[in-house]
Protein backbone atom coordinates (compact mmCIF):
# COMPACT_ATOMS: atom_id res chain seq x y z
CA UNK A 1 0.00 0.00 0.00
CA UNK A 2 1.26 3.45 -0.92
CA UNK A 3 -0.17 6.77 0.19
CA UNK A 4 0.72 9.88 -1.80
CA UNK A 5 0.58 13.54 -0.77
CA UNK A 6 1.26 16.31 -3.28
CA UNK A 7 2.56 19.79 -2.43
CA UNK A 8 3.96 22.83 -4.22
CA UNK A 9 0.98 23.90 -6.30
CA UNK A 10 -0.14 27.50 -6.56
CA UNK A 11 -0.64 30.52 -8.77
CA UNK A 12 2.08 31.62 -11.19
CA UNK A 13 2.29 33.95 -14.18
CA UNK A 14 2.80 32.59 -17.67
CA UNK A 15 6.47 31.89 -18.29
CA UNK A 16 7.10 31.14 -14.63
CA UNK A 17 8.10 27.95 -12.85
CA UNK A 18 6.78 25.69 -10.12
CA UNK A 19 7.98 22.44 -8.61
CA UNK A 20 5.50 19.88 -7.41
CA UNK A 21 6.54 17.34 -4.80
CA UNK A 22 4.87 14.07 -3.93
CA UNK A 23 5.72 12.39 -0.65
CA UNK A 24 4.99 8.69 -0.44
CA UNK A 25 4.45 6.59 2.64
CA UNK A 26 5.49 2.98 2.98
CA UNK A 27 8.83 1.23 2.92
CA UNK A 28 8.52 0.00 -0.67
CA UNK A 29 8.54 3.35 -2.47
CA UNK A 30 11.63 2.32 -4.41
CA UNK A 31 9.74 -0.61 -5.95
CA UNK A 32 7.16 1.57 -7.70
CA UNK A 33 7.07 3.48 -10.92
CA UNK A 34 5.74 6.98 -10.33
CA UNK A 35 3.97 9.48 -12.51
CA UNK A 36 1.90 12.60 -12.85
CA UNK A 37 -1.49 13.20 -14.44
CA UNK A 38 -3.49 16.40 -14.66
CA UNK A 39 -7.11 17.36 -15.12
CA UNK A 40 -8.36 20.75 -16.24
CA UNK A 41 -11.96 21.85 -15.65
CA UNK A 42 -14.31 20.18 -18.11
CA UNK A 43 -11.57 18.01 -19.58
CA UNK A 44 -10.51 14.40 -19.23
CA UNK A 45 -7.61 13.36 -17.07
CA UNK A 46 -4.35 13.70 -19.04
CA UNK A 47 -1.05 11.82 -18.69
CA UNK A 48 1.89 14.16 -17.98
CA UNK A 49 5.00 12.15 -17.08
CA UNK A 50 6.32 8.89 -15.68
CA UNK A 51 9.55 7.59 -14.14
CA UNK A 52 10.72 4.06 -13.39
CA UNK A 53 11.74 2.77 -9.95
CA UNK A 54 15.41 3.78 -10.24
CA UNK A 55 14.96 7.04 -12.14
CA UNK A 56 16.91 5.70 -15.14
CA UNK A 57 13.85 5.99 -17.41
CA UNK A 58 11.59 8.99 -17.75
CA UNK A 59 8.98 10.05 -20.26
CA UNK A 60 6.99 13.25 -20.64
CA UNK A 61 3.94 13.86 -22.78
CA UNK A 62 4.46 15.86 -25.96
CA UNK A 63 2.43 18.74 -24.51
CA UNK A 64 5.03 19.31 -21.77
CA UNK A 65 8.21 17.86 -23.27
CA UNK A 66 11.12 20.25 -22.99
CA UNK A 67 9.37 22.25 -20.25
CA UNK A 68 8.61 19.71 -17.51
CA UNK A 69 11.02 17.28 -15.84
CA UNK A 70 10.14 14.35 -13.60
CA UNK A 71 12.64 13.06 -11.05
CA UNK A 72 12.70 11.10 -7.81
CA UNK A 73 14.69 10.73 -4.62
CA UNK A 74 14.17 7.25 -3.21
CA UNK A 75 16.02 8.13 -0.01
CA UNK A 76 13.34 10.75 0.65
CA UNK A 77 10.41 8.74 -0.74
CA UNK A 78 9.63 11.70 -2.96
CA UNK A 79 8.95 12.31 -6.64
CA UNK A 80 9.12 15.75 -8.23
CA UNK A 81 7.70 17.53 -11.25
CA UNK A 82 9.70 20.60 -12.23
CA UNK A 83 7.55 22.80 -14.44
CA UNK A 84 9.18 25.60 -16.42
CA UNK A 85 7.88 28.01 -19.06
CA UNK A 86 4.37 27.51 -17.77
CA UNK A 87 1.43 28.35 -20.01
CA UNK A 88 -2.21 29.13 -19.14
CA UNK A 89 -3.18 25.78 -20.70
CA UNK A 90 -1.12 24.03 -18.00
CA UNK A 91 -3.74 25.12 -15.47
CA UNK A 92 -5.14 21.97 -13.87
CA UNK A 93 -5.23 19.79 -10.80
CA UNK A 94 -2.07 17.69 -10.84
CA UNK A 95 -2.15 14.15 -9.43
CA UNK A 96 0.78 12.05 -8.29
CA UNK A 97 0.41 8.34 -9.08
CA UNK A 98 2.21 5.08 -8.35
CA UNK A 99 2.16 1.75 -10.15
CA UNK A 100 4.14 -1.33 -11.04
CA UNK A 101 5.51 -0.09 -14.38
CA UNK A 102 6.14 3.34 -15.98
CA UNK A 103 3.19 3.09 -18.36
CA UNK A 104 2.67 5.93 -20.82
CA UNK A 105 -0.94 7.03 -20.84
CA UNK A 106 -3.59 4.91 -19.16
CA UNK A 107 -4.65 6.04 -15.70
CA UNK A 108 -5.77 2.49 -14.94
CA UNK A 109 -2.12 1.37 -14.87
CA UNK A 110 -1.59 3.35 -11.68
CA UNK A 111 -3.61 2.03 -8.73
CA UNK A 112 -2.41 4.65 -6.24
CA UNK A 113 -3.35 8.33 -6.50
CA UNK A 114 -2.76 11.41 -4.41
CA UNK A 115 -5.44 13.95 -3.60
CA UNK A 116 -4.22 16.44 -6.19
CA UNK A 117 -2.56 19.87 -6.20
CA UNK A 118 -3.98 22.90 -8.00
CA UNK A 119 -1.73 24.70 -10.45
CA UNK A 120 -3.04 27.93 -11.93
CA UNK A 121 -1.15 29.83 -14.63
CA UNK A 122 -2.31 33.38 -15.33
CA UNK A 123 -1.81 35.08 -18.68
Amino acid sequence: QVQLVESGGGLVQAGGSLRLSCAASGRTFGNYAMGWFRQAPGKEREFVATINWSGSYTYCADSVKGRFTISRDNAKNTVYLQMNSLKPEDTAVYYCVAGVSPVIGGPSAYPYWGQGAQVTVSS
